[in-house]
Order: C-alpha cells, then sequence, then structure tokens
C-alpha cells in the first residue's frame, strides 16, 4: 500500500511510503537534505513500522522540536492508528 505524508516544521514536502503488512517496503522524501533523506529512507527499507517509529521518535533537529527522521516516525505512527496495523 502506497501512504503518504505531509511533514511539518522540517524542510521535506512529503514522504511517501510502501508498506506491506507492517514493513516498510520503501521510502521517498521529496525536499529537505538529499543525502540524510536518502540515508535514512535506506535504512527504514524491510524494516518493521514499529522499529522504525522506536530508532527514529523524538530525534531533533536544532531547535525545530522535530526533524525529518522524528516526521517519519510520526507518519507511521499516524499510519497504524488510521489502519489499525
Amino acid at each position: 500500500m502506497t501512504y503518504t505524508y505531509i511533514p511539518k516544521g522540517v524542510c521535506s514536502m512529503k514522504m511517501v511510503f510502501e508498506i506491506e503488512g507492517d514493513i516498510v517496503k520503501s521510502l521517498q522524501i521529496i525536499g529537505g537534505c538529499p543525502g540524510n533523506t536518502i540515508g535514512v529512507s535506506k535504512l527504514v527499507k524491510g524494516k518493521n513500522i514499529d522499529e522504525v517509529i522506536s530508532m527514529l521518535k523524538g530525534i531533533p533537529c536544532g531547535v525545530k522540536g522535530t526533524s525529518c527522521p522524528d516526521q517519519i516516525a510520526r507518519a507511521l505512527q499516524e499510519y497504524k492508528e488510521k489502519y489499525k496495523v
């Protein structure tokens, strides 16, 4: 299933997940710092949703109070709530 999330408070503009069951098959992040977003996308590939949330939730970027990794965790939490995964 494709799941699109619009992040808040960060440089990236959109996150597009491919999720199968409770596994992140792929993640494309539009906008943001290319090296970081590509790297994080590769690191979450094939991982369990709960594992990704646990790894990334609460990571800050400067004084923003959130970050692209934190927004990934928030997106996956929202996905879990919406689709009861």
